[in-house]
């Protein structure tokens, strides 16, 4: 027995594609893996392409399952290449501060919490302190243990 197929419309730009989909779902047409007409991308390969899907609408999903047996279902939301826009291109003001935060995260993953002194490895995200203030607390535990 065959599944159901239905012709859907799907406007893109100035044009209307014309593809055989495996159905509808949220009222938008829906393909299995390398079912989708020319012309609809992912927003992965927009972003690749130089392109934004920044405020477009998702004109088809894209339904499919990865290789693991256990692997759910997932989905994906296909926009039209024609309405998509360039992506901005970042000032040289952001790009700065984008490289000033950046400094300013890996000062704060390099600075004990105890000694307040910058180390040149990050310290464990589990207690913050660098090694030494850290084998001085386990023995000061292990002191008052005793």
């Amino acid at each position: 027995m065959s599944a159901v197929r239905i012709i859907a419309h799907i406007p893109c730009g100035d044009t209307v594609l014309v593809a055989e989909a495996r159905g509808m779902r949220e009222g938008l047409p829906y393909f299995g893996w390398n079912e989708a007409p020319a012309g609809l991308y992912t927003a992965t390969q927009l972003r690749e392409a130089g392109l934004s899907a920044a405020g477009l609408d998702p004109r088809a999903l894209l339904v499919f399952r990865h290789r693991k047996p256990y692997a759910r279902q997932t989905v994906a939301e296909l926009f039209a290449v024609a309405d998509a826009v360039e992506r901005p291109v970042p000032s040289q003001a952001q790009q700065v501060s984008r490289l000033r935060n950046l400094q300013y995260a890996m000062r704060a993953r390099r600075t004990c919490v105890d000694c307040a002194e910058e180390k040149d490895y990050c310290v464990p995200t589990s207690t913050r302190q660098c090694w030494s203030c850290l084998e001085i607390e386990m023995s000061n535990d292990v002191e008052v243990a005793a």
